[in-house]
């Protein structure tokens, strides 16, 4: 019934930009806690960005992507973004977006629903 499906990603240059969406069906992200999540070959799934309930929730970041990336919801299409600026090579990795836990601190075990995965390359 609730499912979320991510898309967006792909290979990109140094110093690029990528936008992630991930459109929600089966429930109204408006009432849910948010989250971008990162996994690289071998490493755990960290939380690279998080975001309170409700338009104009409350944000956190890892602290490797303070002003270069931007996470938004977009109430009317039921979608969240990430959009990703000045992309460096230790950006790849897999993208997950994820509703359902606490925006702070943004732990992955904290969500309970989840989109299947985009893959983002950052390489010359």
């Amino acid at each position: 019934q609730s499912q979320l499906v991510e898309s967006g990603g792909g290979l990109v240059q140094p110093g690029g930009s990528l936008r992630l969406s991930c459109e929600a069906s089966g429930f109204n992200l408006e009432y849910y806690d948010i989250g971008w999540f990162r996994q690289a070959p071998g490493k755990e799934r960290d939380g690279v960005s998080c975001m309170a309930g409700s338009s104009g929730g409350s944000r956190n970041y890892a602290d490797s992507v303070k002003g270069r990336f931007t996470i938004s919801r977009d109430i009317a299409k039921n979608t969240i973004y990430l959009q990703m600026d000045d992309l460096k090579p230790e950006d790849s990795g897999v993208y997950y977006c994820a509703a359902g836990g606490r925006w702070y601190p943004c732990k992955a075990p904290d969500f309970d629903r989840w989109g299947q995965g985009t893959q983002v390359t950052v390489s010359s």
